[in-house]
């Protein structure tokens, strides 16, 4: 087949999975988590702590007859470390024949974004790209290949292929990979059937979730992440096994029971959303702990955790909790639903959720 069909039938085929959501997902809310998968494809040494600058995902490329066709891509970015260095990165689930074609159509527009003229050149430089495979077998390669022919001679380079059932959970966590967590049911996906209807079998996978859950729990104690980062990526999790296990309920809900799952939903947009919006008023420290504590308090009113483990996790007294006040009213611990509770507030700040919010990506942005 050759290529020229083949962009039209990708074109005409290409569908948003959901998984791509998550990936994009993760990569906008919790960017540093890239940083140690970069490390491991490219044999970086970043530290975690470099700046992360996005670059428009949004390319639209010109066809016959005037038409233009709009791409869109997982990720591209910028590391400032000291010197910039780009990035792209793709993330599969399924097999797709054309993904080479897009690669190359997506590193060379991101070439020419950045391009630069001096006198009669034009210098372009490709970003580092690399696939991210949720699904493998036996054929998948480690690396792909492009050349390019040109009057001057060919141009080759590789693009690193990261296979996620290469990663079982403990290798995730001594790289600190977190951010394949979500993806990890994948490494699953052929014993499902056998999950879903051998209740030895289910415990076992519940009991694996049950362990992903604690070391979370334990790096987000230990200040290793923050509150909404662990909870991003529980809630990511859900997505995923949301739709791989959609036929397999007893799956789903097994899992879902042990990761938390809708539950941390609220909780971490609470903690969010509360906090920034009491950051603007009462500065930016002090606004994310009183809403990160009033977040807490919805979640012992609904009966989800105790008094005691929600001064655990928040390190603070339990006393503290409950001489709370927000907007000068003392927070009593009672009866309520955090859905309700999470809709009253959407009300208040005139937000709700048909409106489309513009998410704050930083403490930066925040101040400015």
């Amino acid at each position: 087949m050759e290529i020229s069909r083949q962009i039209i039938e990708r074109g005409m085929n290409m569908i948003n999975t959901p998984y791509d959501d998550v990936f994009r997902t993760l990569l906008n809310d919790c960017p540093k988590l890239i940083i140690p998968v970069l490390n491991e494809i490219f044999q970086e040494h970043y530290t975690g702590n470099e700046e992360i600058r996005f670059l428009p995902n949004e390319h639209f490329l010109n066809r016959q007859g005037g038409k233009e066709d709009e791409r869109i891509t997982d990720s591209a970015f910028v590391i400032q470390s000291p010197e910039p260095k780009n990035y792209h990165m793709e993330c599969q689930s399924t097999p797709d024949n054309s993904m080479l074609v897009r690669i190359f159509e997506y590193d060379a527009q991101i070439a020419l974004d950045n391009g630069r003229i001096q006198g009669d050149t034009l210098t372009v430089e490709f970003p580092n790209s690399a696939v991210l495979f949720l699904r493998c077998d036996a054929k998948t390669p480690d690396q792909l290949k492009l050349c390019l022919k040109t009057p001057g001679g060919d141009v080759r380079y590789n693009i690193p292929v990261m296979k996620q059932n290469n990663y079982e959970i403990e290798k995730i966590f001594q790289k600190n990979l977190l951010f394949l967590i979500p993806f990890n049911i994948f490494s699953h996906e052929s014993k499902l059937p056998e999950y879903d209807g051998n209740k030895v079998k289910l415990e076992e996978l519940k009991q694996e979730y049950v362990h992903i859950r604690e070391k979370l729990e334990e790096l987000c104690r230990d200040k290793h992440i923050d509150e909404y980062t662990k909870c991003t990526i529980v809630d990511m999790s859900d997505k995923v096994i949301e739709h791989i296990a959609a036929k397999y309920e007893n799956v789903k809900e097994g899992v879902k029971s042990v990761m938390g799952g809708k539950i941390l939903e609220y909780e971490a947009k609470t903690i969010r959303n509360e906090g920034i919006t009491q950051g603007i008023t009462q500065g930016i420290t002090q606004g994310i702990t009183q809403g990160m504590i009033k977040a807490y308090v919805d979640l012992i009113n609904d009966g989800i955790i105790t008094l005691k483990e929600a001064a655990g996790r928040l390190h603070v007294s339990e006393k503290e909790i409950l001489s709370f006040k927000d907007n000068s009213t003392a927070v009593q611990i009672k009866e309520g639903s955090v859905r309700e509770k999470l809709d009253a507030f959407k009300q208040e700040t005139g937000k709700n959720e048909q409106q489309p919010k513009t998410p704050v990506k930083n403490m930066e942005e925040l101040q400015k």
